[in-house]
């Protein structure tokens, strides 16, 4: 007794059995899914490499910044003025009343 199958005439039928399929199938699920090359760690790696080009840019203007800084810290005027204004420093015959109001909107900078 023969058994015949039913689907051997669908046209999805002999598409699923050609060998080719099976390999092109296997073939695409082992390199998005199973390969140390995925598509998946392609799209993680991307995404830190792009976090790590905005990083860079953002360390580029702080350290142009601080450049400019240091250029405007050449002049001993300069100096003072920074001085005063970020650590308080005064000169040995002034006195510095620093004021700090509890409504106050403007917040500091550190």
């Amino acid at each position: 007794m023969k058994f015949k199958n039913p689907y051997k005439d669908k046209k999805w039928f002999k598409y699923l059995g050609n060998k080719y399929v099976w390999v092109l199938l296997f073939f695409i699920v082992w390199m998005l899914f199973l390969d140390n090359y995925s598509y998946f760690d392609h799209r993680f790696l991307d995404g830190q490499i792009n976090e790590l080009q905005d990083n860079k840019k953002y360390y580029q203007d702080e350290i142009k910044k601080d450049q400019e800084q240091i250029k405007q810290l050449k002049n001993p005027e300069q100096i003072e003025k920074y001085a005063r204004e970020k650590y308080f420093m005064k000169k040995d015959s002034e006195d510095i009343y620093i004021i700090h109001f509890e409504g106050d909107t403007i917040q500091e900078q550190e």
